[in-house]
């Protein structure tokens, strides 16, 4: 059995048939290990791990900006341990989680990654690896471009500790000897500008079998001594601290959520800290001086043996001209039946289905583009949740706005880590006219909707879109996700129902078929789930296949539990953090959990009940998460065309159920085991599937 499999199969929990919910925590870091697996996996090529190792970084900042911060500002808050009944887990058994996860990924880095692309005549140099020749350029570079935008403080009373920046590249120094003034100020702190890249190239002359890199943290390092002319550098580390990111308003008194929310984003970078990061080599008073400053406990001090932000790799992957050392060019297909005629013409006829990132996303842009320049379109509405700096739907609607359509925009400004975006372009859109709103306040507007009124023959005839993910054009090429185009009636007015509902606040009309979170949605996927386990008590098939990013929320597990205990089959792919304990006999024993971790990011929600062979199939925007189903705007939605109904299930659903390469298996324990060929079958993988099937033929 290869590492990466030894790694990802290690128990997340104790077994204890007392206890039938996993931790959630502790399965988000499962997952961790089950991304960290495609950096180890030697198939894959090595660009790639690489970016797979720096995603597992990114990942690991924001489960500790995020999750971590929140138990801890709970548990302050109720002074004891947090978490809901069946969830709680001591922080100590997620620390130690996280140490092994961390200094796993410090091992690949540095003994199968790095070298590797040496081998490749990629080099990223230390000071100790760089010949003469290239540490003068670095000492050149150094006094160049380096020096004269570093500010070291040496701290005494006029100098205090200075404010750090949330994940912010940082060094401490300890010096000896006197300073200028006579006086032994013996600790000194310096910030690496932002304004510097963190992968610095040296010139091509300077390596004979390829290329050479080196970090700013290195070339800082080298030079450390240079800044404190007279004194004595006695020891010395990088560090960086993460901090609480969690922004927070007050839902009862807040007046004007885009001005509340601003506020806390200038102060979002100091939140209270929650991790440090040193050098492995750092000296233990240096340290433990940095954790005081901080009040950060011993047990969330992480030593690394290499950058202490490895997201910041990711510079490195850009910059290498490799192909191969990349997975090979991707091209999305554009459906044929759009390039027949106007999108207006051919949904008033039937609906269309994509499929992302198998197929082009610029469908969507075009519908919007579409409505911002037809006569005929007297309104546009969109939801609005991550959508990036660029977007050219954004600029369609603004141009909608500029030729006097009614344009509505709802803006979520709570979306993590966008919110400085979302607010932007919603300044944009005021400016020029468009009605923007920002959703409820206290629940977050995740709804992927956009509507088009359109007047035809002297009526009024709705068009819609409706999806599982973002309208953001980097999101779209690398994150699996369904969107449906359609003019139905049944499905587009409950949509203007819902933009109704989230401009006017008021109760919303009963929706036909969209399920609405928080109305509606938990409660018909448990009323969903029971008919199952109801039609299988009758001795008839019940039969349930759902695909997700998380599985959490407690009502709907026990839901499931008591589906499978009817003799209902369940299939559950989840992504990532899953609660429910899948495979124990008298409690789940019909229900298998897989997690499918692969080249494109899994982002697809589907829901398929059998219903005595209704077939039911439903699409959504949420996860069966609590915070999904009763802290959010969200929508689940039908497909009821017969022939893109059998489209979802033969795309969005069987193929990851018969992948053997990408898949991992949960056990009852927590952990989980990758997923291979057996006896004679063939190797399988759901993404490579699709993108052989669906792909444009250029990408074949």
């Amino acid at each position: 059995m290869d590492q990466r499999v030894k790694a990802a199969r290690k128990p997340a929990v104790a077994p204890d048939a007392a206890e039938i919910f996993l931790n959630r925590e502790l399965s988000q870091l499962a997952f961790n290990r089950r991304v960290l697996a495609q950096a180890e996996d030697p198939e894959i090529p090595l660009l790639e791990r690489l970016r797979f190792l720096c995603i597992v970084s990114s990942n690991l900042d924001e489960f500790f900006e995020v999750r971590i911060a929140s138990m801890l500002a709970q548990d302050q808050r109720e002074g004891n341990t947090p978490g809901t009944p069946g969830f709680v887990e001591p922080l100590e058994r997620i620390d130690e989680e996280c140490h092994q996860l961390v200094e796993r990924q410090y091992a690949v880095l540095n003994q199968e990654i790095l070298p590797q692309l040496a081998l490749h005549g990629i080099h990223l140099l230390r000071h100790q690896d760089r010949n003469e020749a290239q540490r003068a350029w670095v000492k050149s570079y150094f006094e160049r471009e380096v020096r004269p935008l570093l500010t070291p403080i040496g701290l005494d009373p006029a100098h205090p500790f200075p404010q750090v920046v949330n994940k912010s590249l940082n060094f401490i120094v300890q010096l000896a000897g006197k300073d200028a003034f006579g006086r032994s100020t013996a600790i000194a702190i310096l910030k690496a500008p932002r304004v510097l890249p963190r992968i610095i190239k040296l010139p091509p002359e300077l390596c004979e079998d390829g290329m050479a890199f080196c970090l700013l943290s290195s070339v800082i390092h080298a030079h450390i001594a240079d800044l404190f002319a007279g004194r004595e550098v006695l020891g010395y580390s990088q560090f960086r601290v993460t901090r609480n990111s969690d922004l927070w308003v007050d839902d009862e008194e807040v007046k004007n959520l885009r001005e509340a929310l601003q506020s806390e984003l200038q102060t979002r970078s100091f939140g209270f800290g929650v991790r440090l990061e040193v050098a492995k080599n750092c000296p233990e008073y240096l340290s433990q001086f940095l954790l005081e400053q901080f009040a950060i406990p011993m047990h969330r001090l992480y030593h690394v043996d290499g950058p202490v932000n490895m997201v910041r790799l990711l510079e490195l992957v850009d910059y290498v001209n490799a192909p191969t050392l990349r997975f090979a060019p991707f091209s999305p297909s554009f459906p044929a039946r759009l390039a027949e005629g106007g999108i207006f013409s051919i949904l008033g006829k039937q609906d269309v289905l994509l499929h992302h990132p198998f197929q082009s996303f610029q469908p969507v842009v075009d519908f919007i583009r579409s409505a911002a320049s037809d006569a005929n379109v007297l309104a546009i509405k969109q939801t609005i949740y991550r959508t990036g700096m660029n977007s050219d739907l954004m600029e369609a609607l603004i141009t909608a706005a500029q030729q006097g359509k009614e344009v509505t925009v709802v803006v979520e400004l709570m979306a993590r880590f966008d919110e400085e975006a979302n607010i932007n372009w919603a300044e944009r859109l005021e400016r020029v006219g468009a009605q923007v709103v920002y959703g409820v306040v206290g629940l977050k507007t995740h709804a992927k909707l956009a509507l088009v009124l359109r007047r035809e023959e002297g009526n009024l005839r709705y068009y819609a879109h409706l999806g599982t993910g973002n309208y953001h054009p980097t999101t779209t090429k690398f994150y699996t996700d369904f969107g449906l185009l359609t003019s139905r009636p049944e499905l587009t007015r409950d949509v203007n129902e819902v933009f109704l509902h989230l401009t006017s606040l008021a109760r919303p009309k009963k929706l036909n078929h969209l399920w609405l979170a928080p109305f509606a949605l938990q409660k018909e996927l448990i009323r969903s789930i029971q008919n199952e386990a109801r039609i299988a008590r009758e001795g008839r098939p019940g039969r349930i296949i759902a695909k997700m990013n998380a599985l959490l929320d407690e009502s709907v597990i026990r839901a499931l539990y008591g589906a499978s205990d009817a003799g209902v089959k369940i299939d559950l792919i989840v992504r990532g953090a899953c609660a429910l304990r899948p495979g124990v006999p008298g409690l789940s024993e019909n229900i298998k959990v897989r997690s499918i971790i692969g080249r494109f990011l899994e982002h697809t929600r589907i829901f398929y009940f059998r219903n005595d062979l209704a077939h039911d199939v439903y699409l959504s925007s949420a996860d069966w998460m609590s915070r999904n189903l009763f802290r959010r705007i969200e929508v689940a939605f039908p497909v009821l065309d017969k022939a893109l109904k059998k489209r979802v299930i033969t795309e969005g659903l069987n193929p990851y159920l018969k992948d053997n390469l990408n898949a991992w298996e949960l056990e009852p324990d927590g952990g989980y085991h990758h997923r291979t060929p057996r006896g004679k079958q063939k190797p399988y993988g759901a993404q490579q599937t699709l993108m052989q099937t669906l792909g444009s033929p250029l990408a074949k």
